[in-house]
């Protein structure tokens, strides 16, 4: 493969390790690796078949850095569908990195993030959808997350994005030798046909669609706000939430005055979560601040834990609140809950999308909370086993296709020309192609594989 350089990376965490593995991939990558990796038993890794292992050392510039077991992989049965050597070394940070180096010199170039994988896609070893899921299965916080992301890495979602487009494209063609051959004996034609091909892609995409938010939210998390006027307990609930002390909790009002985040885990969904200033009416500067912080994380969370004093009246900064909350996703927790309770919950339930009491202080409710989240955002039945859009690329190419097929029917309900109806079949066949990754362009390529990490 000529022009093609061969790159190194380290591919395991930038952490001390008991392991740690350099990775090698291209055309030269088993001569590269007999120039640093001298087997005990005397061969030479270029001479050997694929699925090897080798003990021996590393060197570099006539010294020997560690003692390694190398991997050898044939092309194309290797992870990027080239030759590929793997150098299993020691896992401290300078090991690992002084393997690198003598890699480096021996005449690699280093990998830039994602390369390995995109290799994998150009060599055809994946699809686009598939790679994008070897990020999701990498970044995978809970069991919900990464059986999705192993559902979509070994195919669910491209075979079902195929099956839409090979419905389509047989269309197209029988549109195509329709309008250029008449006079052939070809396959009716009707529109009742034609509308029963689009409708059945047609709801396919849809529901794909429409689980995109549910699947998002399982395998991503959920960027979540905590709020409510001073004292009613948020802090006391982010600390609950996360375990430990991250938020600071006294008696005097104001003491949170900038937003505090974290990543939790509630059950089995992750929420970015975040402890923000007790809203109220202020003359301090500071507080203020704070507050106007709270308000703009109000409106960009996707998920809000609206937070009261379940023994205390419903009081006028409560109320401001819940008109905040109007149009947000809003579970009222009501907090104090070991207390005797004198909130009326009329006027919150008007608003909040559940409502759930709690005592942030002994924890007790907490399962009911996880229930309630869960209930709302969909994931209470989330099959991680079923097709589903992983990424923001994915849902855009599945909304065109549709809104192109929409078009198909509306020009074959119409009566325009089979020419003018395949011109909308063949873009909404372009985007689901650009889904899988069949005809993307290079720069929706480089967009993708840029958020991966180095060394993958």
């Amino acid at each position: 493969m000529p022009g093609i350089p061969t790159i190194a990376a380290i591919s395991t965490p930038q952490a001390a390790g008991g392991i740690g593995i350099v990775r090698i991939s291209g055309p030269e990558a088993l001569a590269i690796a007999d120039i640093v990796f001298k087997t005990s038993n005397g061969l030479f890794l270029s001479r050997s078949a694929g699925y090897r292992a080798y003990h021996g050392l590393v060197w570099d510039k006539g010294m020997a850095v560690d003692e390694a077991v190398c991997l050898v992989f044939r092309a194309p049965h290797s992870y990027t569908g080239e030759d590929t050597a793997e150098i299993s070394c020691h896992g401290g940070l300078f090991i690992l990195q002084r393997v690198l180096k003598a890699v480096l010199n021996a005449g690699t170039v280093p990998a830039e993030a994602g390369e390995f994988t995109k290799r994998a896609f150009l060599n055809g070893k994946m699809g686009l959808a598939d790679a994008e899921a070897v990020m999701s299965l990498i970044s995978a916080q809970g069991e919900q997350a990464a059986r999705a992301a192993l559902t979509a890495l070994e195919g669910a979602l491209s075979k079902k994005i195929h099956e839409c487009a090979e419905r389509l494209i047989y269309t197209a063609a029988q549109m195509s030798a329709w309008v250029d051959y008449p006079d052939e004996d070809i396959e009716d034609l009707s529109i009742g046909n034609l509308e029963a091909c689009f409708n059945q892609v047609k709801e396919a995409l849809k529901e794909l669609l429409s689980n995109f938010d549910m699947g998002r939210a399982a395998t991503q998390g959920v960027e979540t706000v905590i709020v409510g006027r001073p004292n009613v307990g948020k802090s006391t609930l982010m600390n609950l939430l996360t375990g430990f002390e991250r938020s600071i909790v006294t008696e005097y009002a104001g003491t949170t005055r900038d937003v505090v985040e974290e990543t939790v885990r509630l059950g089995e969904l992750v929420l970015h979560l975040a402890d923000t200033a007790g809203m109220r009416d202020t003359d301090n500067p500071v507080e203020s601040i704070g507050v106007e912080r709270a308000l703009k994380k109000l409106r960009s969370a996707e998920l809000v834990l609206a937070v009261f004093d379940g023994s205390d009246s419903l009081t006028n900064e409560d109320r401001q609140l819940l008109k905040n909350c109007k149009e947000k996703l809003t579970i009222a927790v009501i907090n104090k809950n070991d207390l005797p309770r004198a909130l009326d919950l009329e006027y919150i339930n008007s608003i909040a999308a559940d409502t759930v009491a709690i005592s942030a202080v002994t924890g007790e409710g907490l399962d009911g909370l996880s229930k309630s989240v869960a209930r709302l955002l969909g994931t209470d039945s989330f099959d991680p086993g079923a097709a589903m859009l992983a990424t923001e690329r994915q849902r855009a190419c599945c909304e065109r296709a549709l809104t192109l097929i929409d078009e198909a029917l509306t020009a074959a309900e119409g009566g325009q020309t089979m020419d003018a109806i395949n011109v909308c079949t063949g873009a909404a066949i372009e985007a689901l192609l650009e889904l899988t990754g069949e005809k993307a362009s290079e720069a929706v390529v480089n967009e993708v594989f840029s958020r991966f990490c180095v060394g993958k």
